[in-house]
């Protein structure tokens, strides 16, 4: 097949499809009038680089699977450095997870802090009951009544 039907059948352009091949992860044959040709192991290779992107694998971390697909591995993930390169990211996703949950914690505790000093200054009526109970723009001094749950108002 030419460049233009690989890169529609691939999801994606002919731009990529060239850019790859510089980068050497992709090697077209040249027809007898220079025309790029490929086959299906290439559409093959081309969706693994695309669903390993789509995980957040950097274009050169697609390479050793890349590589293990060339050797005649049907999926391109057995090969020794295929397995490095997945316990790297998983590693990496480790230390992101762990990096988001100490930002949410943070973020919880900047809200109970904030939560805490606005009701603090609200007139004790209006202060919420365990579990909330208040609409938020209720609790507001100078605002609207706080109003029951249930429909009532809160006197």
């Amino acid at each position: 097949m030419r460049i233009g039907e690989l890169a529609a059948r691939a999801g994606t352009t002919t731009r990529t499809l060239r850019y790859y091949e510089s980068r050497g992860l992709l090697s077209a044959r040249r027809t007898a009038n220079g025309h790029r040709a490929y086959d299906e192991g290439d559409l093959r290779l081309l969706r693994q680089i695309r669903t390993l992107r789509d995980f957040g694998f950097d274009l050169e971390e697609t390479r050793p699977f890349v590589e293990c697909l060339r050797a005649g591995h049907p999926e391109g993930d057995s090969c020794p450095a295929s397995l490095q390169v997945y316990r790297r990211k998983l590693d990496e996703l480790d230390a992101l997870i762990g990096e988001l949950r100490a930002v949410r914690a943070k973020v919880g505790a900047q809200l109970a802090r904030a939560e805490s000093a606005r009701w603090g200054s609200l007139p004790v009526r209006a202060k919420p009951r365990t579990g909330g109970g208040l609409a938020a723009e209720a609790a507001v001094p100078g605002g609207p009544e706080p109003v029951c749950e249930l429909g009532g108002e809160l006197r």
